[in-house]
């Protein structure tokens, strides 16, 4: 099968007052592609983050109290995940004119980057919802977009079913929708269900019978023929419910439209809110190794005879964690002020929009994930052998840092940075994750 190129696949003449060009035609014969990373991304504006920040900041602080007991316990954050829908976090970017609080992209990834930090598991869980409110407000049926804005704001949860545990082969779903009189009916089994056992309504992955592809079809938590299961078994991020849900002739409360999960950058969003608790995670590494240093009055007689928090190579240590944190922050914050400028950029084509979010997220995921991972490792290194015990349970950030980097493949990102860069291969859309065999004639495409 060939490789297209993005000029071949879309048609894109370069403009280089846009974005510069690349001009592949002495290495490849491609014409000249586009270049759609800018090296210094504009910054949105019109943002609020200190008001938000207010708002939300002592919710912050209550679920920051709890996080390592609940962690331990494997105590779900039902109750956090009430005290935040009391002040409608997930509300943040639904414009004030309809009753949400109008945050830009880049004030509700800063605060998403704050609730990480008191508690990964928290923020994480939030993924699904705040991918579909992005696809919320890119809906061009006037009524549907009421309808789904309405229930954002009075503060229902939306949850994710996009993956089946295997069975199905790449491409496919064992996941159908089907015409039952004049309702559709969803039927099939999901796993990795992030957020759904705290939701109101969960978008599913399905096959539809007539059109290729993934589909989204929404339904109601609520119905009987839906069962979430807490079954999640990973040794990091286990609070998130990212179990087993199954759907027995549920209907369907919303089919997304077939052009709106065409070059639809919710993956891209997906991508950024785990980059975004990998930040929050770095940072509540940074606060626990301080506040340990701070309060350690032994020391080993290899150091140099003084208070720890005055051991020159701790104190190293304990910076190169800081300057971990602000370098993550920095990129996710980034990637994030490139995606939104993105969205608003009417002259970019929906499959440049599609590219420049995409490569903007793994150009991110691909550096930030090793530097989360390392932070949560040093920390060990300013402590010694106690912090290893199960009560401190500083483990966790190790743990939930290594689980968070699984999602997504980051060992994939870097490849499809340098075929874009190099050969102006346009980043695929993202289908259905399945086993790798013979494709059959019914294959989605």
């Amino acid at each position: 099968m060939a490789v297209e190129s993005f000029n071949d696949a879309h048609n894109v003449e370069a403009d280089p007052n846009i974005f510069g060009a690349v001009n592949l035609d002495a290495f490849t014969g491609h014409t000249a592609a586009r270049h759609l990373l800018k090296l210094t991304p504009g910054v949105p504006k019109d943002g609020h983050y200190d008001e938000l920040a207010a708002i939300f900041r002592p919710v912050f602080a209550k679920i920051a109290a709890g996080a390592s007991e609940r962690d331990a316990n494997r105590t779900l954050p039902f109750e956090p995940v009430g005290w935040l829908n009391r002040e409608r976090f997930g509300a943040l970017r639904i414009p004030a004119a309809e009753g949400g609080y109008g945050a830009s992209l880049l004030d509700m990834f800063r605060l998403l980057i704050e609730l990480g930090e008191a508690d990964s598991q928290v923020a994480h869980l939030w993924r699904s919802h705040i991918g579909f409110v992005e696809s919320v407000l890119q809906f061009e049926d006037v009524a549907q977009r009421h309808r789904w804005v309405e229930r954002i704001v009075a503060g229902q949860i939306i949850g994710n079913a996009y993956t089946e545990r295997g069975g199905n082969r790449l491409g496919t779903l064992n996941t159908t929708i089907a015409k039952n009189g004049e309702r559709w009916i969803l039927n099939g089994e999901k796993y990795y269900c992030t957020g759904t056992i705290y939701a109101d309504w969960v978008a599913v992955a399905a096959a539809h019978p007539t059109r290729a592809g993934r589909q989204i079809a929404v339904v109601s938590t609520q119905h009987s023929g839906v069962k979430i299961f807490d079954d999640w078994n990973g040794f990091g991020q286990q609070l998130t419910g990212t179990g087993s849900t199954t759907f027995e002739n549920v209907p369907v409360d919303t089919v997304l439209p077939e052009e709106q999960q065409i070059n639809d950058p919710e993956s891209a969003i997906f991508q950024l809110v785990l980059l975004a608790v990998q930040a929050g995670i770095t940072r509540a590494a940074l606060n626990d190794v301080r506040s340990a240093v701070q309060a350690r009055t032994r020391s080993f007689s290899t150091g140099t005879g003084v208070p720890v928090r005055e051991e020159p190579q701790v104190l190293q240590l304990v910076g190169e964690i800081s300057g971990t944190a602000f370098a993550v922050d920095s990129i996710v914050l980034a990637a994030v002020a490139e995606i939104e400028v993105a969205l608003a950029d009417a002259s970019l084509s929906a499959a440049e929009r599609f590219a420049v979010c995409e490569l903007s997220a793994d150009r991110a995921q691909a550096i930030v994930q090793p530097l989360a991972l390392s932070a949560a490792t040093k920390l060990f290194d300013g402590l010694g052998a106690s912090a290893t015990a199960t009560s401190c349970n500083l483990d966790r950030h190790w743990r939930n840092a290594r689980t968070v980097a699984t999602h997504n493949p980051a060992i994939y990102k870097s490849r499809i940075i340098g075929d874009y860069e190099v050969n102006g291969t346009a980043p695929r859309q993202l289908n259905a994750i399945g086993d790798v065999g013979p494709t059959p004639a019914t294959a989605l495409h």
